[in-house]
């Protein structure tokens, strides 16, 4: 059976882990503690706070706020 790749922000997460050193699951764990619920205000954080690429911050914050939506943790700030 054929792997398939990742579709969506998780076709990031690869990249993201190598050119930052850290793993995805930490910076969920960045995202989530912040105070931060917007989605645009989260990307621009990372980029300011981490430097992140824009890109890079957007699959982060998309695929967070898309799991947190889905646990029902989404508390519409």
């Amino acid at each position: 059976m054929t792997q398939t790749a990742p579709k969506g922000p998780a076709a990031y997460f690869p990249s993201i882990e190598k050119k930052y050193g850290r793993p995805v699951a930490e910076w969920k764990e960045v995202i989530r503690a912040s105070p931060l619920r917007k989605h645009m205000e989260l990307v621009a954080w990372l980029k300011d706070e981490y430097s992140l690429g824009h890109g890079h911050a957007n699959a982060l914050v998309a695929h967070t706020l898309a799991e947190a939506a889905k646990d029902g943790k989404d508390d519409g700030k």
